[in-house]
């Protein structure tokens, strides 16, 4: 009698089909935060999760933070981390330590799980091929935080010829203003901005969370409207506030659904895209059709 393990298998393929069809030519922005960058035995997975992605004719883009990283880093050269609503205060020293860590340690650390696992991927900074240019940016209370900056332009044409070669683009959040100067961006804004450009089907963030929080109760399906009332929920705060904020100019921007997922879970990617039942907290801004794929 054939082994139930190998018919388990098999039903499990079955079901990401219908998934796999719908988004089998799109884009699928991720970006990468959280836990799982410090997770030796989960980096590995979430890098088959992507290449996985890729064979199966889906075209995924990540984006990357290095808030823990970069923080580390301050503190061995002495310098304490400053932060004004929740924006990291950034110095000349400050924004050479940040690019090396993003641009350097943390993006080649990607694109090298990537391409061991399977993938032909490459490192990207918003500085290549004009991918996005900034401006400085101040604070709500216009208290000034140094070289901060937000996206003003975005050139997609890169990542669309990287994608027609096959290739994983992995970005760092640091660019240049018209003068010149080096800015330190917010990834989750990068990675919504770039959701928008690239009329992605989805946009997801990991994080270390396995649903937003409010009341006491894990939501799992939110509606654009009930977002935007959410964003002075006293429950939502910290890291998540920018990320909801972030979950709405994304859908707003066409973007089809968007989830935060806990990426510390195993294969948290290919669960979320292709199981009927999902993970995590997906905004939608449609209404949801059972049965069609719009519920993961």
């Amino acid at each position: 009698m054939l082994n139930q393990k190998y018919i388990k298998k098999a039903k499990t393929l079955l079901e990401a089909l219908p998934y796999i069809k719908k988004f089998h030519g799109k884009t699928v922005v991720i970006k990468y935060g959280g836990s799982l960058m410090f997770n030796d035995a989960l980096k590995p997975e979430f890098a088959r999760d992507i290449v996985l992605l890729k064979y199966v004719g889906i075209n995924p883009v990540i984006v990357h933070g290095g808030g823990k990283e970069i923080s580390k880093w301050l503190e061995k050269v002495g310098k304490k981390p400053k932060f004004i609503e929740g924006l990291r205060v950034t110095d000349e020293e400050t924004m050479e330590i940040t690019e090396m860590v993003v641009s350097g340690k943390i993006n080649n650390e990607v694109v090298m799980l990537l391409n061991q696992n399977g993938g032909s991927s490459i490192g990207l900074s918003g500085k290549d091929a004009r991918l996005f240019t900034a401006k400085k940016i101040k604070s709500k209370k216009d208290l000034d935080l140094g070289f901060v900056g937000d996206i003003t332009v975005m050139d997609i044409s890169l990542l669309d010829t990287l994608a027609q070669k096959g290739l994983i683009p992995v970005i760092s959040p640091v660019a240049c203003n018209d003068e010149g100067e080096s800015l330190n961006l917010n990834a989750d804004h990068v990675a919504s901005e770039l959701a928008q450009a690239l009329d992605a089907m989805k946009l997801i963030y990991l994080t270390d969370v396995d649903a937003v929080k409010v009341d006491g109760n894990d939501l799992r399906q939110i509606e654009i409207k009930k977002a935007k009332n959410l964003l002075d929920h006293p429950d939502i705060k910290d890291g998540m506030l920018p990320k909801l904020s972030c979950s709405i100019d994304a859908l707003e921007g066409g973007v089809s659904n968007v989830h935060i997922i806990n990426g510390g879970l195993e294969n948290s990617v290919i669960l979320e895209m292709f199981t009927d039942a999902g993970i995590g907290t997906m905004f939608y801004k449609e209404e949801l059709k059972k049965g069609d794929g719009s519920e993961t």
